[in-house]
């Protein structure tokens, strides 16, 4: 099951990869003009340096009862896994040439509804959440949980200066989806007041 974790972990990381530094330079010669930008346009370096860190500084052997070995934690692990790692590609591809590693608004931004955009308004980071979540259950935790913990604050970061980007640029549109779609998992609706 060793084997088949390191594998599963490699592909669905790796295809993420691909697909991220595909659409990059795609993006950068074909995407529309940034009209307006907000937050940091290479958060994800700093994420990437943390995760390296993460790694370096915390072995796994000094996990000791964090680590989870057994397939009955693996084997849900790798279908959330594979399904997030789906998910976030198919989020990434659905938003094309609008998508940034920084909140932006593009020359003719519309704002994407359909598809994974309708199970959840932010789907590219439900999906890489969920990718740390399946890699912590079939790595064994380790340095995965301060990962996930670590990925999880990220997201809530990214999540709010988006947030606030959409809801200046899209008004009442951007309201209503808000209202209709949750923000990061699938199924989760605020109470609603009238």
């Amino acid at each position: 099951m060793a084997v088949v974790s390191a594998v599963a972990l490699g592909v669905c990381w790796g295809t993420f990869g691909v697909v991220w530094v595909i659409g990059a330079v795609y993006n950068a010669r074909h995407a529309p003009v940034t009209r307006r930008r907000s937050g940091l346009s290479y958060g994800w370096l700093l994420g990437a340096l943390a995760v390296w860190l993460v790694f370096r500084a915390v072995p796994d052997g000094d996990w000791g009862s964090l680590t989870l070995g057994t397939s009955w934690v693996r084997a849900p692990g790798l279908i959330i896994l594979f399904a997030s790692t789906a998910f976030t590609v198919w989020a990434r591809v659905a938003l094309g040439t609008m998508w940034s590693s920084s909140a932006v608004a593009k020359q003719g931004h519309e704002l994407r509804t359909d598809g994974p955009y309708a199970v959840t308004r932010h789907p590219i980071y439900t999906g890489m959440v969920g990718m740390l979540l399946g890699s912590a259950l079939v790595a064994g935790l380790g340095p995965w949980t301060v990962v996930l913990v670590l990925g999880i604050v990220w997201v809530e970061v990214k999540l709010h200066t988006e947030e606030r980007l959409l809801a200046e640029v899209f008004g009442g549109a951007y309201e209503r989806y808000r209202r209709e779609v949750p923000q990061l998992v699938p199924g989760l609706h605020r109470t609603r007041t009238r």
